[in-house]
């Protein structure tokens, strides 16, 4: 499929003869050919959310991780309207379109030879997403992959994975997205974590705000975001406690998403945000919820003059709040890791896992 993937784009982006040596060599490929001397592979995966649009290009480093060679991510806001219309808008559409041929540009740029491009929430509910689907193969050389909920909720948890903590039995894993929340409950057996019970709840940041759009982003819309989340979270507490207890001494928070690397970088002081500092950061679920508390506080104006924030994400950073509140609500650990990786990472370690093969 990767092979696939990478035939379509570089086919849409180059013609002539150069597309006809392109597919000479794919040819020679597939008939068992190998350089004399093959690098190592160059892998590129994109994570196409009803928010944002992410690309992440990474060839093989040490100790199973990634060398991480380019990256993109844009706002695109695919899921604008969707809850109500069932349907991808044209300028949604438009929006993303001009994002993936970006995205198209830097993967042609890196020589990827193995590449996965999957569309999540948005897509899933939208009932002309094919046409989004044809559009970007047709203008962009991209194929996408509509995932299902229980596929999204997979590759997060494959790519959060090794952030469990040694000293836990486990960790709920938790990714709220602007369409949907993925929240997967791992437990480590020999150091080996494997997933307990996972769900996918069918609301994110960009639905619950469209949900509220008429009230005034303030505390009492906060406490009406997080008891409706509280009550469709808590179907999913029921069903895991029916599979086994879960036990929050023994488990920690492991969140990725906006919303958390958000919040962690308001926690860590930061004037902007620093990837390096977010990832992997430990901090008290306590600390995070006064974090919740303060932007609850402000305005929109006040929000969107924190650095980390900014005036993209202050629309959303309170709905996104509300989220975190009812998972901590209903799974009341004590400490909360975060990720900045996830669904991304998780496809990158399974292209690794193919191109080894």
């Amino acid at each position: 499929m990767e092979l696939t993937q990478a035939a379509v784009l570089r086919a849409t982006l180059r013609s002539g003869n150069d597309r006809g040596n392109i597919l000479s060599r794919q040819a020679k490929w597939r008939k068992g050919f190998r350089p004399a001397q093959a690098r190592a592979p160059v892998l590129a995966v994109l994570d196409l959310g009803s928010n944002n649009c992410r690309l992440l290009i990474a060839q093989p480093g040490r100790a199973s991780e990634f060398r991480i060679i380019d990256s993109f991510s844009r706002i695109v806001r695919l899921g604008e309207g969707v809850a109500q219309s069932g349907r991808l808008s044209d300028a949604a559409i438009a929006r993303t379109l001009s994002a993936l041929k970006i995205c198209a540009e830097h993967i042609r740029a890196s020589g990827a030879t193995h590449v996965r491009a999957i569309a999540t929430a948005a897509a899933r509910a939208a009932s002309n997403a094919q046409v989004l689907v044809a559009r970007a193969r047709e203008e962009a050389g991209i194929a996408l992959e509509i995932v299902s909920s229980d596929e999204e909720a997979r590759l997060a948890a494959i790519g959060c994975a090794p952030l469990i903590g040694a000293d836990f039995e486990g960790a709920l894993v938790f990714d709220i997205g602007g369409g949907s929340t993925e929240i997967i409950w791992m437990r480590c057996e020999d150091r080996v974590p494997a997933i307990v019970h996972s769900a996918s709840v069918p609301v994110g940041v960009v639905t619950l705000a469209e949900d509220i759009a008429n009230l005034a982003m303030d505390g009492a819309s906060f406490d009406a975001m997080r008891a409706c989340m509280i009550g469709r979270f808590a179907e999913v507490r029921a069903a895991m406690d029916a599979v086994c207890p879960f036990g929050r001494e023994a488990h920690h928070l492991l969140g990725t998403s906006g919303t958390v690397t958000t919040l962690a970088a308001v926690a860590l002081g930061l004037d902007h945000y620093v990837r390096a500092r977010v990832d992997a950061s430990w901090h008290d679920c306590a600390d995070i919820l006064r974090v919740v508390d303060r932007l609850i506080a402000l305005d929109h104006a006040g929000r969107a003059r924190i650095g980390s924030i900014g005036p993209d994400r202050a629309d959303l950073v309170l709905p996104g709040c509300a989220i975190f509140a009812a998972i901590h609500a209903l799974w009341p650990c004590a400490q909360l890791r975060v990720a900045d990786r996830g669904l991304r990472e998780g496809m990158l370690r399974e292209l690794l896992r193919d191109a080894d093969a």
